[in-house]
């Protein structure tokens, strides 16, 4: 990666995305320390661009700057996974609602290739595969609410959960149940219901929220993906 002088802010965008994607991933894992000078030196810049990507990844909540410590990946407690499902489902249960009126046959026939690749991925046993049709699924509708802020929350909250996809399926109980559960959520926008599109998506995302309550304060999350 090679720097130029007046190519400072598009740069520390740049390195913004590649350690975001390395974080999202996995391959910086919660707990990591990230160092200025080691990022500088593997990517040939310096470091005035680096200190300035990992405070934009403050802002997104994927890492912690604190005195002394420096810059660490941020790993989810069992209270902020709880908050984050909790703010989830707030904000999706929104966006279905101003979504089910806009929707036009093109969107839906987008939702269900979705759907129909969910289901394809489960039958296969295909986790990965599974996970970015969900989340394709999932986000479609954020989309469609048509409210801009809403949809920029909804991204940053989904970075920080992406990293605890396996946890969230333990949580949710397998492929099948989520399959279900989806094909009603589709079934409702279909007919125009929002409410029951409401209800239904709430009742989805409601579902890990419920064991994490039940669940003793030290078993939580393990990392692994979206």
């Amino acid at each position: 990666m090679t720097e130029r002088p007046f190519d400072n802010v598009t740069l520390s965008q740049r390195v913004r995305d590649h350690l975001r994607a390395e974080i999202l991933s996995n391959r910086l894992a919660p707990g990591a320390h990230l160092q200025e000078e080691v990022i500088a030196a593997q990517l040939g810049i310096s470091r005035a661009p680096v200190r300035e990507a990992l405070r934009l990844l403050a802002a997104e909540d994927l890492v912690t700057i604190a005195p002394r410590r420096g810059t660490v990946v941020k790993a989810l407690s069992p209270p902020e996974f709880l908050a984050a499902y909790q703010v989830r489902e707030a904000l999706e249960m929104l966006a279905v609602r101003l979504a089910v009126a806009r929707f036009t046959e093109e969107d839906l026939n987008a939702l269900r290739a979705l759907q129909r690749q969910m289901t394809a991925a489960a039958e296969q046993g295909d986790v990965d595969g599974f996970f970015h049709a969900n989340a394709a699924f999932h986000a479609l509708v954020v989309d469609l609410s048509g409210n801009d802020r809403l949809r920029d929350m909804y991204r940053q909250l989904m970075n920080t959960l992406r990293r605890y996809r396996m946890r969230s399926l333990s949580l949710r109980g397998g492929l099948d149940r989520s399959l279900a559960e989806h094909a009603a959520i589709l079934q409702a926008v279909e007919r125009r219901d929002a409410e029951a599109a409401v209800r239904l998506l709430s009742a989805h995302i409601q579902v890990p929220q419920r064991i994490l309550q039940a669940s003793p304060e030290g078993e939580l999350v393990e990392a692994g993906g979206a």
